[in-house]
């Protein structure tokens, strides 16, 4: 909407003091003749916009201007200033919302303290995605936002494990990223759970409607259904000899390992300075491709059978390698 724009405009001037028509063009992803627009229509409402051409020129407001749409105080402002719009919320659709209401707020700060305001900016950044983590695609984030800002029931079609795909009416009570990754939080059969949104194949809302528990908090869900997966998914317990060198380093390589860690007795006969460690791991085959790339800096103790391929893996590699084989 064109009175949301010269809000954005308004607020952009007023907190970077100068900018050229291109660079405000580029802010609010419109024209330069729309912006030269904006100007004549800032003005004719009794705003106080200037243009000037040549070098060094720009639009921007006669100095003493200054309007408070917010009433916060600065140290608020500024602490939501070092606030960035995370890739979720970009995915979500409220990129563009979140930037103009972040972008009103920066205009509550009084100029006196604007360059604080622009070091903390500076100094601070959150990244919510993780390491090498692939985009996910989510064809259905959209609609799922819309069922639950709604309360409607949805349709949906569900790849669970093995691929195997389910279709089920479901009441969505909220989203939830973590990191970078989509859940949608729902009600099936009595029962609340949450689905990772890329399985999402598709999605209808239904006409009906849906009724929320009166006490469902979101946030506390979500805490006690991580702590509950945590401790119910998978795991492969490893039982291994360590390098010292590759002891230290461990903890922080394999962060999703929670390690026992004890001083080889003297009496076991291993090697020096070397520690059994007890790791865990998600399954049979992530175990034994982690280890395999520590190569000689540890080595499996127990299960056997986990001991018995990480060999019979080397000696495979060996024999590609070796000259004259």
């Amino acid at each position: 909407m064109r009175a949301d724009r010269l809000i954005s405009m308004l607020m952009l001037l007023q907190t970077r003091d100068r900018l050229t028509a291109r660079q405000l063009s580029l802010e609010l992803e419109v024209s330069e003749r729309t912006i030269y627009r904006d100007v004549i229509a800032l003005n004719a409402a009794g705003i106080p916009v200037y243009t000037e051409g040549g070098p060094g020129g720009g639009i921007s407001l006669v100095e003493s201007y200054q309007t408070d749409l917010t009433g916060l105080r600065p140290e608020e402002a500024q602490a939501l200033s070092m606030l960035n719009i995370p890739e979720p919320l970009v995915r979500l659709g409220v990129g563009k919302e979140l930037k103009a209401a972040l972008l009103k707020l920066s205009a509550a700060v009084p100029a006196s303290a604007r360059q604080q305001q622009v070091q903390a900016r500076q100094r601070i950044h959150l990244d919510s995605a993780w390491w090498s983590q692939p985009e996910e695609p989510t064809p259905c984030l959209q609609i799922i936002q819309q069922a639950v800002w709604q309360d409607r029931l949805l349709q949906v079609s569900y790849r669970g494990d093995f691929n195997a795909i389910s279709e089920h009416i479901v009441a969505p009570y909220g989203l939830v990223a973590k990191a970078s990754v989509w859940y949608m939080v729902y009600s099936r059969d009595d029962r609340i759970r949450a689905w990772r949104v890329s399985r999402i194949l598709s999605a209808d809302m239904l006409p009906q409607g849906l009724e929320r528990p009166a006490d469902f908090d979101l946030a506390a869900f979500w805490q006690n259904w991580c702590a509950e997966f945590e401790q119910t998914r998978p795991q492969y317990w490893v039982l291994a000899l360590v390098s010292p060198a590759l002891a230290v380093r461990l903890p922080r390589q394999l962060r999703e390992n929670r390690q026992d860690i004890t001083n080889l007795p003297a009496s076991a006969g291993q090697r020096e300075g070397w520690q059994i460690m007890s790791l865990t791991f998600e399954n049979f085959e992530t175990a034994r491709t982690r280890i395999l790339g520590f190569g000689g800096a540890i080595e499996v103790l127990e299960p056997l059978a986990l001991r018995s391929s990480v060999a019979d893996y080397a000696q495979q590699i060996l024999a590609v390698y070796t000259p004259g084989q």
